[in-house]
């Protein structure tokens, strides 16, 4: 028999969670929030280190250079509005990191290392996803990514040919495309269409039933593994090497 203090396995989020980013999201104020803080500190904030905590057992499984940090994954909820013209001072959803444990937590360009490619889980009603991948490198692990899709465009493609990234994700984000190709590329080159690139992820989406469903670490880990080969070549081109155990 499990002991009494054992915690039980995760079941998935409450539909409560959802509910309160619903009410958040009509009610975006700190009063409001601070009137509900204890479903946001039982309903959202503690689930979510839950599921970062039993998710990184399974990424030692089966990506292990890929961690969670119950206290570094999981995004502040509060945003930073200094130079935004929005003044809400929360998000209306809740976003998780799951980063390559030499690199920091920090995604992309907010990264002090130039950053390494991760898995991200988002919930939100009626938006939750999981993608992978490395969203708007700064510009010196951009080029090596560039660099690196010049001498290995083959293995770069077959990064993104197995059948679980086609299933779910299909290709690439075309969010932030170039119209041209970078400087020092001439036109027909044959990886111009990856050239034009500035951020290298994909995401797919889920359902409300997928999380809260007591398969959800199932189903998400399902996902991570589907877009592994993209990430692991992403980080391979930074420096940053794969792990066959922890």
């Amino acid at each position: 028999m499990p002991s009494p203090t054992a915690s039980a396995p995760f079941g998935g989020f409450s539909p409560r969670a959802l509910a309160f980013l619903r009410g958040l999201a009509d009610n975006n104020r700190r009063d409001w929030f601070e009137a509900h803080r204890a479903d946001y500190e039982g309903d959202l904030k503690g689930p979510l280190r839950d599921f970062v905590e039993e998710m990184d057992v399974r990424l030692a499984a089966k990506v292990p250079e890929i961690i969670g940090d119950p206290r570094r994954s999981v995004f502040r909820i509060h945003r930073d509005i200094r130079f935004s013209k929005d003044k809400s001072p929360y998000k209306t959803h809740a976003g998780v990191w799951f980063f390559h444990r030499r690199s920091s937590k920090s995604v992309g360009s907010s990264s002090p290392d130039g950053g390494a490619a991760g898995f991200y889980f988002h919930l939100e009603p009626r938006g939750c996803f999981v993608a992978g991948g490395m969203w708007m490198p700064q510009r010196e692990p951009l080029n090596r990514i560039r660099d690196r899709i010049v001498d290995d465009q083959r293995g770069f493609e077959r990064s993104m040919a197995g059948a679980g990234f086609k299933k779910w994700f299909g290709t690439l984000s075309e969010e932030h495309m170039l119209v041209r190709l970078p400087r020092g590329y001439a036109e027909g080159h044959p990886a111009w269409r990856w050239l034009r690139y500035q951020s290298f992820t994909s995401s797919t989406p889920l359902l409300q039933r997928d999380v809260t469903n007591a398969r959800v670490l199932d189903t998400v880990i399902e996902r991570f593994v589907a877009i592994a080969p993209l990430v692991r070549w992403i980080n391979a081109a930074l420096g940053y090497p794969r792990a066959e155990h922890r």
